[in-house]
């Protein structure tokens, strides 16, 4: 069994490389005119891949809870990037849509990401990225089922 110091479980349980994540990240669309979060990026991210969801499905893949994505749709209904409609399918729920302007900010965002991830991960072996995949999911799979 590997041995791990107290100071890399500190690193592990404070997301150190999350938070240096969502800096950069942050940053770059700073430098870009880009006014969203990372956790408004996550929930836009959601709805590019699969528009018009209820806000459970966004909690779920986010894995945020409900008062934190309600903000957050509030946030991005404010600036225009989202809005609320009633579902026909279950009236007690509202679907969230994207704007024409949420839409729009998808090319710039991903551009935005594909190039931090390509510069972070660049120099990095395909084998190692492949064995490093594997044990993040490994452990994400252990906390699930812890």
């Amino acid at each position: 069994m590997i041995k791990v110091t107290e100071r890399e479980i500190f690193d592990i349980l404070t997301g150190k490389i999350s938070g240096a994540i969502n800096r950069t990240v942050l940053k770059a669309f700073a430098r870009e005119g880009i006014n969203i979060t990372t956790e408004q990026w996550s929930v836009l991210s959601c709805l590019w891949d699969k528009d018009k969801v209820i806000q459970t499905a966004i909690c779920d893949l986010t894995q945020k809870d409900k008062p934190s994505v309600t903000r957050l749709i509030d946030k991005l209904e404010k600036k225009n990037l989202v809005k609320r409609a009633s579902n026909p399918a279950d009236l007690r729920t509202n679907l969230i849509v994207l704007t024409s302007r949420g839409t729009a900010l998808k090319k710039k965002t991903t551009e935005v990401v594909h190039s931090i991830v390509n510069h972070v991960l660049g120099s990095i072996p395909d084998d190692e990225l492949g064995r490093a995949k594997d044990v993040l999911q490994k452990i994400m799979y252990n906390l699930e089922h812890y």
